[in-house]
């Protein structure tokens, strides 16, 4: 059985990670971290502490009103991303332990095209 990290707990909730597979836990925010525990496996888990979480990237659609899924980037070790059967409360919650000024909206699919595109053409313009 793995021990969390938190000695404290402020909120758990039902959760799906996309690291590899679709993987069904629960997500466990405290006072020392975030965490995720496969229902399934018990040897399968995610701890970040709160001083090594990076930033927390939310897709946000129809201008708030649904958040299908957000990521947690970390310092040294990538990206993590979930779905949460209650996103907002989840997100709230652990705006209380990360600086909200690191907590973000990810790329839209229209602004991740756009980026490509003036990406493309302001290349050529260095290359020559």
């Amino acid at each position: 059985m793995v021990e969390s990290i938190n000695t404290k707990v402020d909120l758990v909730v039902d959760a799906t990670s996309y690291l590899g597979t679709a993987k069904y836990g629960r997500i466990m925010v405290g006072d020392k971290g975030f965490e995720f525990f496969n229902e399934h496996n018990v040897r399968d888990f995610i701890q970040v502490p709160w001083n090594e979480l990076d930033y927390v990237l939310a897709s946000v659609m129809f201008k708030g009103h649904w958040i299908p899924r957000f990521a947690i980037r970390t310092k040294k070790n990538g990206t993590y991303t979930f779905s949460a059967k209650n996103p907002k409360k989840l997100l709230r919650c652990i705006r209380v332990y990360v600086d909200p000024s690191h907590m973000v909206r990810s790329l839209t699919f229209l602004d991740v095209l756009k980026r490509g595109i003036v990406g493309l053409f302001s290349k050529r313009k260095k290359a020559k």
